[in-house]
């Protein structure tokens, strides 16, 4: 495998040598593909791994017949996820602040391995085989290390009352996970706040966000829906997802009131 983590000459080379047969320059390809002109050149320069779906809009593009698909396969380590959230965890791995809103599920980044195994287990239109899961179970473990690197990000959590009574997995997999949950609470770089069942005004009901600060101190939501994923990086829109993070939290318990409410829904199972 003549790889490494930054990306592969050998594709970068193929990719080259597929657009220019195409007669297209970098820029024309970025604009078919929907990447920008540096990314397209950091991959033929082998400083980047390609992304999302990159490699097969590109493979299509260039009429290169599946030939840039096989190579990438063999090139690139299989990252255990979805090809639409790769640019998301890159992002989320150097990200200087991270506030997510979720309703449905514990965050990822905060599952246990058997609450994480439980919900790729619900993956049922399609189902993954046991290979799958486990490869994505291992990666959500990772995201573990986003609580422990160093510099310490700032870190808050608002989730649903019933993404917590949801018995994914079990009662005893949820008893775990809601101690796993109340222990990273007591961090003191993160706060996790609930969102009750009783609220009359709720900030959130389009759904979930994941709001960042990259290191460059620039501003990024990210939103995922069920076969894709994508950042908002423009005003307004990015503007308006930051307050209503702002107003959730204000509706949710605060984080004191919050763990005891988790701690009583453990001690119920």
């Amino acid at each position: 495998m003549h790889t490494s983590e930054r990306g592969s000459r050998s594709f970068g080379a193929l990719l080259r040598f597929y657009r220019e047969r195409a007669d297209l320059s970098q820029e024309a390809l970025a604009g078919r593909i929907g990447f920008s002109k540096s990314q397209v050149a950091m991959v033929e320069r082998g400083e980047r791994q390609p992304r999302g779906r990159f490699v097969a809009d590109a493979d299509e593009v260039l009429g290169a017949q599946g030939a840039l698909v096989v190579l990438a396969s063999k090139e690139f380590e299989d990252s255990g996820v979805p090809p639409w959230t790769e640019d998301y965890l890159a992002e989320e791995k150097k990200a200087v602040s991270l506030h997510s809103y979720q309703s449905h599920v514990i965050p990822g980044a905060l599952q246990t391995e058997a609450y994480a195994r439980a919900v790729f287990n619900c993956n049922y239109c399609p189902p993954l085989d046991d290979e799958e899961i486990e490869k994505r179970v291992e990666a959500r473990l990772e995201r573990q290390n986003l609580f422990h690197r160093k510099p310490t990000p700032i870190i808050s959590y608002v989730l649903e009352q019933s993404a917590l009574t949801r018995p994914l997995g079990g009662p005893s997999v949820l008893r775990e996970q809601l101690h796993h949950v109340l222990g990273i609470g007591r961090l003191r770089h993160v706060e996790i706040q609930v969102m009750p069942h009783d609220r009359q005004t709720h900030a959130g009901l389009a759904g979930p966000m994941i709001l960042l600060e990259t290191a460059e101190r620039r501003q990024l939501a990210y939103i995922e829906g069920h076969r894709g994923g994508y950042f908002v990086s423009e005003q307004p829109d990015l503007g308006d997802l930051f307050g209503k993070y702002g107003i959730l939290r204000a509706q949710a318990l605060n984080p004191e009131e919050s763990a005891k409410l988790i701690e009583q829904v453990a001690e119920g199972l």
